[in-house]
């Protein structure tokens, strides 16, 4: 081999691992998140969690992102470590599936459909397609499919260029010699577990393998424990993954080194035993990338066959290499939904948005909890009532804390259209919940302030502030509703009715005035119904901020304040029906 075969070769592997990098990220970008969600609604069958893991890893072409998900879901609680078992294994078998795929640039044959199945028959086609879908096409799901289509092009090309560089090394008497003493198992298991290692990924190093077949000079003996390293090396994506994880996330690593570590000595004492007695003649034999992907895959379905029923053994080894201390369960359950928010998410943007998503919806959860306890204060005040608002307001404003930081670091990643415009949404909407709980706390102080003075609102007031309250709860719950379900229609009825809220405001404090020149009323009351009311309004203003960014962003930006004057215009007959109803349903007695 001269330079620049080798210059070749570092090409075609460059291609390659590029190439399956894309691929994966197209795949996964396709899935939106669909695929994680799948996994998380996981349910304790270990043979469908089997089987689950397979598929999902299949199609992701990566068993080492779907091990790094699973230690997510057990970090963030969502999963037990007794489910993710089932998955890891499961994982292991999906990833033979690339294997498969690589082989097929071994077929031989001179007839046209033979030759048509060959990767260097259809990539250019798939490239062609792809590129067509990539520059040409609107559509974000026809990108990514042409991304796909690019990535496994690009990857077929690259093995194919590896493997025609390489086939000069069959002649090379160092190169020989070398693949030789991988035929010792314990070298080969070493061999395999470094390169996987350093690559992160067994498919890569099963293809590099496959690639190299092509010099005639990879036999069977060789190529079956550098295999079994390869299953262990791969471990070493979790394992980092568990880094300043939970200790039921690291067990959850460990599960998988564990499953890889006894599956491989389980599998050569018994290949090896069997090799010896019977002595299988096929282990001289020059290996193709066919036979490759058969050893690959029958290791993994041996190693899931007979490690499967003792999958609550492997548990138990992982419990005890990290034991428990301090009161920490084993069970995983979610203590804080803000545990969802994992970074290991952020590696699949999809799902992680959809984690965001489910983490808002708890945060606005707690701030409307907030605001209807500290309006029942008004009536009856309860010093436990008091303090729940406080800490719901404590939590929302952790929940925005925190999903804002998340968010930033997810706004860095690929979305597609529509996972940006979700984004953009929680992003414009976690202030207004948090500013919402922030309302509560000033209508529980006044509450308290009522309270420790022994002061209470007139009949009249207490009437009016009675239906103020209900259109006050009637378009937080509406807010609610249009936040959780991004429903535009909804969306458009909550501006007629902040509308109704600002007159409701400025017709309270009037007849506040009004009573107070009468002598029928405090001015003292009159600050504290003042700040209510206040609080009031300002909270359907916020209400107002969550329905317009949704129906802003997906109208792609338009101006709010165009919009708001669009709305108002005398001859806006939807805006002004719903205000008419509004009023009726809300008259001051």
């Amino acid at each position: 081999m001269d330079f620049f075969q080798l210059l070749t070769m570092i090409g075609g592997l460059a291609l390659f691992l590029y190439g399956m990098e894309v691929m994966g990220g197209g795949l996964s970008k396709a899935s939106g998140g669909r695929l994680e969600q799948i996994l998380e609604r996981l349910t304790s069958n270990k043979l469908k969690a089997v089987l689950l893991g397979a598929g999902v890893t299949a199609v992701i072409q990566s068993s080492s992102a779907t091990t790094v998900m699973v230690v997510g879901f057990v970090n963030s609680g969502i999963m037990k470590l007794s489910q993710a078992i089932g998955i890891i294994m499961g994982a292991n078998i999906g990833t033979t599936i690339t294997s498969w795929i690589l082989s097929l640039s071994g077929i031989e044959g001179d007839s046209f459909f033979v030759r048509l199945l060959k990767p260097s028959s259809f990539s250019p086609v798939f490239a062609i397609i792809g590129v067509g879908f990539v520059m040409f096409s609107k559509k974000e799901k026809l990108k990514n499919i042409g991304t796909i289509l690019l990535g496994f092009a690009v990857l077929m090309f690259g093995m194919d260029t590896m493997s025609g560089a390489v086939e000069g090394l069959a002649d090379v008497p160092e190169f020989t010699s070398i693949l030789t003493a991988f035929t010792n198992p314990i070298l080969g298991l070493l061999a395999g577990t470094i390169l996987t290692a350093i690559i992160q990924s067994s498919s890569a190093s099963v293809g590099i393998l496959q690639a190299l077949c092509a010099t005639g000079s990879v036999s069977y003996g060789a190529a079956v424990p550098i295999i079994m390293g390869q299953n262990i090396g791969t471990c070493i994506t979790a394992m980092l993954s568990s880094i300043g994880a939970s200790k039921n996330a690291k067990r959850a690593a460990l599960v998988h080194l564990y499953f890889n570590i006894i599956g491989t000595v389980l599998f050569m004492v018994v290949f090896y035993s069997l090799h010896a007695a019977v002595s299988f003649t096929f282990m001289d034999e020059a290996a193709n990338a066919a036979g490759i992907a058969v050893v690959h895959t029958a290791f993994n379905v041996f190693s899931t066959f007979v490690l499967l029923p003792f999958s609550v053994v492997l548990e138990k080894l992982a419990c005890l290499t990290i034991r428990e201390e301090g009161g920490e369960h084993t069970s995983g359950t979610r203590k804080d939904g803000i545990q969802i928010l994992d970074p290991r998410f952020l590696s699949t943007p999809g799902f992680a948005l959809e984690q965001c998503r489910t983490a808002s919806i708890d945060m606005a959860g707690y701030a409307r909890e907030a605001l209807f306890t500290a309006i029942g204060l008004l009536n009856k005040y309860d010093p436990e009532g008091a303090v729940k608002v406080s800490e719901l307001e404590d939590r929302v404003d952790r929940y925005e804390d925190e999903l804002g930081s998340y968010l930033v670091k997810l706004s860095g990643k690929t979305l597609s259209e529509k996972d940006s415009h979700t984004l953009s949404f929680l992003l414009h909407n976690i202030g207004d919940f948090e500013r919402i709980s922030d309302h509560a706390v000033n209508i529980m102080k006044a509450a308290e302030e009522m309270d420790e003075k022994k002061l209470s609102f007139s009949n009249k007031a207490t009437e009016e502030l009675k239906v103020f309250t209900e259109a006050v709860k009637d378009i937080v719950n509406t807010s609610f509703l249009v936040f959780q379900e991004e429903d535009e229609e909804l969306a458009k009825k909550i501006e007629p009715l902040e509308e109704v809220i600002d007159a409701l405001n400025a017709e309270v404090k009037k007849r506040h005035i009004k009573r107070l020149r009468k002598g029928k009323c405090t001015i003292e009351m009159g600050f504290i119904l003042s700040d209510v009311t206040t609080s009031y309004e300002r909270v359907a203003d916020h209400c107002s901020n969550i329905a317009v960014s949704l129906l802003e962003i997906h109208d792609d930006g338009f101006e709010t304040h165009q919009y708001m004057d669009m709305l108002k215009k005398e001859d806006n007959r939807e805006f002004n029906e719903n205000v008419k109803r509004f009023q009726q349903r809300y008259l001051l007695p």
